[in-house]
């Protein structure tokens, strides 16, 4: 079977992505003035993984770029060099450059230069500024990572030339390695290089595979050039191939026969145990089990643990020996074997929804994912602002789908932005309200019930009840004759997710506290979740977010209106009742129910969705409490049937977006049946009666 190079460039821009985030992290958890041999290695490996994979591919300018980033982190792990504040950011803005390079050959765009050429010219200034190493460590740093291993020939040395044996792992090309890259970079080398290629050890025709590699390659190098350089050309296959380099002194006739004598020498290749327990995590065209990449780069793909893949695998095979079962007995079926089809019915049951959570397992991922971009957007917000900042995750090993982390990572983004712009204050400010210097921001992620719970939280100054309320009302967002001591602090505060709502008197470029909560919250309304806000002066300020932990399937309430049926989420489902009318009363043109103390206005589906006018004995109805946020609302139903797991089948990409409907599912009888967008039905509903919702919230 040919390769795919449009698929193996589509894997090295993923990997690509992954070292990229194991630069950065590792430089943002570098301890400036330690030691960090071990980090140093990791971060060094990860910057080499991805200058080996872009000349791989010739995508020259990622190699070239990261080639200068490389150099450096090599002089800072052999010790040469100790990394300060100042270089650091340099090498981020660096990992920024790649990725903006990245992403402009996956879309064959172009991107600007200037920056890139701004950050490669800082990096060779450093390199060779006064604090640089001097020439004798100069000399150390061109030393191979092991001198036990891989002893260096003295200064002035007589060598003439350098003969190499290279001999590839037969399944090198399985990893996406090409020995004509590695070739290719010998032939640039000063004085190039002289290559013969060894092909006695190919099989006979019928033996041959074409995805293995049979040849072997003598070359000989200008001994000019440090043994290092050709080491590090190699350091990219150094685990799949046999490789010996061997010195020829002057003195030593220079023919191609001693390249072949060289390989009965021991192999020179450096690696010691450091490096090799830190390059595996970071090579990136060796990963094993790697998904097929779709031809549209915007469509990710994600690694799945290979015990994940057994079980779907185990259940798949039960699946198919029971349906062999069924199959069997529907060829002579008889009544005495009813027994027998019942069993083999509810195994078929049972199978099918073990497989049915295998395969959503399979789609789960750690909210860490979402996580890790932060460290570093803290970083950069802490020194632009002039704060000092603290970030603590818990709860990052918490899975969720991946659709819900990928559409959630924006709305976190804006949340922490917030929290350190105009959530925290500044050191002076802090001090002087007996606070420490350094304020905290906390991301903490956890399952409750069927949902996963997502809490930003800030220990800043908060958000003022009075002052939201005043601005609420200049805004004319709620009725000016509701005094502030009747509405409650959550109504006020969720005022902020109003569109264009801002207490803050100068808007920063970073944020500003209300600015855009409203795509905030809109976003993950859309996600079937919902977001409040909790805060106290001066205390800090907390918002937490609740959402599905799947978009995929969902535990609903069957519900009938008139003659048809809908799916309620059982999630959003506070209880189900049967209407007693002496509790129904009618304030500004809305009903209200009145249940424990509380009004909760009665939505009447049927009018909703134009089925018909309700009964007028309302007494035969059913009243279902639903919630979606602080805002509860009664549904009118006919009949509640039973409770059944749905496949939620989209209704926008099949047919077109209906306002109170999230999508559609198909029931056991093969009919169809909504199911009901909770958040956007009560949204839509408040907003008719928006002249009584503020009555209706404070009541």
């Amino acid at each position: 079977m040919a390769m795919d190079m449009d698929q193996l460039r589509r894997i090295f821009y993923e990997e690509c992505r992954e070292n990229l985030e194991v630069l950065e992290r590792g430089l943002l958890a570098l301890d400036l003035g330690a030691a960090n041999f071990e980090s140093m290695n990791t971060i060094f490996r990860a910057a080499h993984s991805i200058k080996g994979g872009a000349a791989t591919f010739n995508l020259d300018d990622i190699s070239h770029f990261t080639h200068v980033m490389e150099a450096l982190l090599d002089e800072a792990r052999e010790g040469n060099r100790q990394l300060d504040r100042q270089t650091i950011d340099i090498l981020l803005r660096g990992v920024d450059c790649i990725l903006a390079m990245l992403e402009a050959y996956e879309n064959d765009a172009e991107y600007d230069k200037s920056e890139p050429d701004a950050v490669n010219a800082a990096l060779n200034a450093i390199m060779d500024s006064d604090d640089s190493a001097s020439s004798s460590s100069s000399d150390l740093s061109s030393a191979p990572l092991s001198t036990d291993l891989a002893p260096q020939e003295p200064a002035g040395s007589d060598i003439e030339k350098w003969a190499i044996c290279f001999v590839p792992d037969p399944a090198m090309l399985f990893s996406g390695n090409d020995p004509v890259r590695i070739l290719r970079e010998l032939h640039a080398l000063p004085g190039g290089a002289e290559v013969r290629c060894d092909s006695t050890h190919l099989p006979t025709f019928a033996q041959l595979d074409p995805e293995k590699l049979y040849l072997r390659w003598d070359i000989q190098v200008d001994g000019h050039v440090p043994r290092d350089e050709i080491e590090a050309i190699f350091e990219w296959v150094e685990d799949e191939c046999d490789l010996t380099i061997t010195p020829i002194h002057r003195s030593v006739p220079s023919d191609m026969d001693a390249a072949s004598t060289a390989a009965e020498a021991p192999v020179t290749e450096p690696q010691t145990s450091e490096n090799a327990s830190s390059s595996e995590p970071t090579r990136a065209v060796k990963k094993a089990n790697k998904p097929a990449v779709k031809s549209d780069a915007s469509v990710s793909s994600i690694r799945v643990d290979i015990d994940k893949v057994d079980n779907l695998i185990n259940l798949v095979g039960e699946l198919v020996i029971t349906q062999s079962m069924l199959a069997e007995l529907s060829s002579d079926f008889s009544p005495e074997r009813l027994e027998q089809l019942q069993s083999g019915l509810e195994q078929l049951m049972l199978n099918t929804k073990e497989l049915q959570e295998s395969v959503l397992n399979i789609r789960m991922l750690p909210i860490s994912f979402a996580f890790n971009r932060f460290p570093r957007l803290i970083r950069d917000l802490s020194l632009q602002l002039g704060k000092r900042v603290e970030l603590v995750i818990e709860g990052e090993n918490t899975e969720l789908d991946k659709t819900v982390l990928e559409r959630i990572s924006d709305p976190l983004v804006h949340l922490v932005r917030n929290a350190v712009d105009h959530g925290l204050e500044t050191p002076a400010v802090r001090m002087e309200k007996g606070k420490p210097e350094t304020g905290v921001v906390h991301l903490n992620a956890y399952h409750q019930g069927g949902s996963i719970v997502i809490e930003v939280s800030d220990d800043g100054s908060g958000l003022d009840k009075e002052r939201v309320w005043r601005k609420a009302l200049d805004k004319g967002l709620i009725s000016d004759d509701i005094p502030l001591c009747e509405l409650t602090d959550s109504h006020v505060f969720n005022l902020v997710f109003s569109p264009g709502f801002s207490t803050v008197e100068q808007v920063s470029d970073v944020s500003g506290r209300g600015v855009g909560m409203d795509v905030v919250r809109r976003n993950i309304e859309q996600l079937g979740g919902n977001i409040d806000v909790h805060s106290t002066v001066d205390q800090g300020c907390s918002f937490k977010i609740s959402l599905p932990l799947t978009l995929a399937i969902l535990d609903g309430q069957l519900v009938k209106i008139a003659e048809e049926v809908y799916v309620v989420p059982l999630i959003s489902i506070i209880e189900s009742l049967q209407v007693d009318s002496r509790q129904i009363k009618t304030a500004s043109g809305v009903q209200l129910y009145r249940l424990r103390e509380e009004n909760i206005p009665i939505l009447r589906l049927k009018e909703e969705f134009g089925l018909g006018s309700t009964d007028d004995d309302l007494d035969k109805q059913l009243l279902c409490l639903v919630e979606a946020g602080d805002k509860k609302v009664g549904l009118l139903l006919d009949e509640l049937l039973g409770q059944q797991q749905v496949v939620i089948k989209s209704l926008e990409s099949n047919y077109a977006r209906v306002p109170g409907i999230s999508g559609a599912t198909i029931l056991g009888d093969g009919s169809v049946s909504l199911i009901l967008d909770i958040q956007g039905l009560i949204t839509q509903f408040l907003a008719r009666v928006s002249d009584a919702s503020g009555h209706i919230a404070a009541a």
